[in-house]
């Protein structure tokens, strides 16, 4: 039977990112996308204007419903949240839904560039960590694995022309598994400059509870992207859920965001309107 993923995040009308991501990549690897949307965006939150709204009051009706049906979930996905109350509604559901062989992938979307997004509280990313604790993969990116071990984001910064750099970011991902007993912590975004081809790449740096590491990487083009972190987290769940090897996952999910970022940097697409993925799906198949 195709396996199933509760795939819960914002649903934005423009920006290639969170639910409009997720589908058309699960589905592509196999896997059939059970949308659960916490919020409802025109765009998302990049653009300098958009419309929002919470759907935090819809989620009972998802538990309710989903369980009259007696649907079970070979995987969870998580996002974007809007609200410490709407975190409780998901521990909620996880806590419905959660069977012991259903895969929880945790993407702890809190911040970036070394900044809270405004609309995440103290309180909100107390929850996030709650959820994380109870993940078997979470792919925070720099930012939020900081945030996530009481780390400062500065201090990375300082360190990252240091030839051990990807080390720091190691370790950084092992203390995050004994901070919370994550199986798997894949650390996205991270940008390294090769001295010897004197290329910039960004790394995505993965550990699991053994102390084994993998690292993948992609060309930078010099202008980040919308989306690119919900479509590296969606490639993981896929393969994930699939019961395939997470440092294939990423590796193939670096591959796949290279081509498209850069054809979109190419066409010279606003950052905002996200990656050009859809000609690049065959990649994934």
């Amino acid at each position: 039977m195709v396996k199933k993923v509760a795939a819960i995040n914002d649903l934005s009308g423009f920006g290639k990112c969170s639910l409009t991501a997720a589908i058309p990549i699960l589905s592509v690897l196999g896997v059939q996308a059970c949308p659960l949307p916490t919020a409802l965006l025109t765009a998302q939150t990049g653009f300098e204007s958009y419309f929002i709204e919470d759907c935090t009051d819809k989620i009972d009706f998802y538990i309710s419903e989903w369980n009259k049906m007696g649907v079970n979930f070979d995987g969870i996905y998580t996002g974007f949240l809007a609200s410490e109350k709407q975190s409780d509604k998901i521990l909620e559901f996880i806590a419905s839904f959660k069977k012991q062989n259903t895969v929880l992938v945790v993407d702890p979307v809190m911040g970036d560039n070394g900044k809270i997004y405004s609309t995440y509280t103290p309180g909100l990313c107390e929850k996030i960590k709650s959820l994380v604790s109870k993940a078997h993969i979470t792919t925070p990116n720099l930012t939020e694995a900081c945030i996530l071990a009481d780390e400062s984001y500065e201090s990375f910064m300082y360190k990252r022309h240091d030839p051990d750099y990807m080390e720091y970011i190691k370790e950084l991902g092992q203390k995050l598994i004994s901070m919370y007993g994550t199986n798997t912590v894949i650390i996205t975004g991270v940008h390294f400059n090769d001295k010897i081809s004197g290329l910039e790449y960004i790394y995505n740096v993965g550990t699991d509870k053994s102390g084994n590491a993998f690292f993948s990487r992609s060309k930078a083009c010099g202008c980040g992207y919308s989306g690119t972190g919900d479509i590296f987290a969606s490639i993981i769940c896929g393969y994930a859920v699939l019961g395939k090897s997470i440092s294939e996952a990423a590796d193939k999910a670096a591959f796949f965001i290279e081509c498209a970022l850069r054809d979109a940097y190419n066409e010279k697409t606003d950052r905002n309107f996200g990656i050009n993925f859809e000609k690049y799906m065959s990649v994934l198949v």
